[in-house]
């Protein structure tokens, strides 16, 4: 990822943790702010959900898709600048901190398919 000098500084901490640490934890909060608590709160939760097809964060209304950093959720679309990496939804964020800490929960199966029954 592009991001500024915050997105790198908590990333690295969690890659050289392999965990959600103090450090780590209030870097992403003073980048991030409440997206931050939300995407923390997501992972703990096991509500990244990696699919063949795409990833999805479980939200608290819908489920939102994750690809490239970006996301299908309103503030995504209508919020965040596209241009700027240092903007992220909370789902983005969450997927980045599940794949870090490897929390991510994954289903051998296309979400297309899961979504039919949804």
């Amino acid at each position: 990822m592009n991001g500024g000098d915050g997105d790198d500084d908590w990333q690295a901490a969690l890659a050289e943790a392999g965990k959600l640490t103090g450090p780590a934890v209030e870097t992403l909060v003073s980048v991030h702010g409440t997206r931050a608590t939300q995407a923390i709160e997501a992972v703990s939760e096991r509500r990244v959900k990696r699919y063949r097809d795409f990833t999805v964060v479980v939200g608290y209304a819908e489920e939102y898709v994750v690809e490239e950093g970006g996301c299908t959720c309103k503030d995504s679309s209508y919020n965040l600048d596209p241009d700027d990496p240092d903007q992220r939804c909370w789902h983005a964020l969450a997927v980045d901190i599940a794949d870090a800490l490897e929390l991510v929960d994954y289903h051998d199966m296309w979400y297309s398919d899961v979504r039919e029954f949804l």
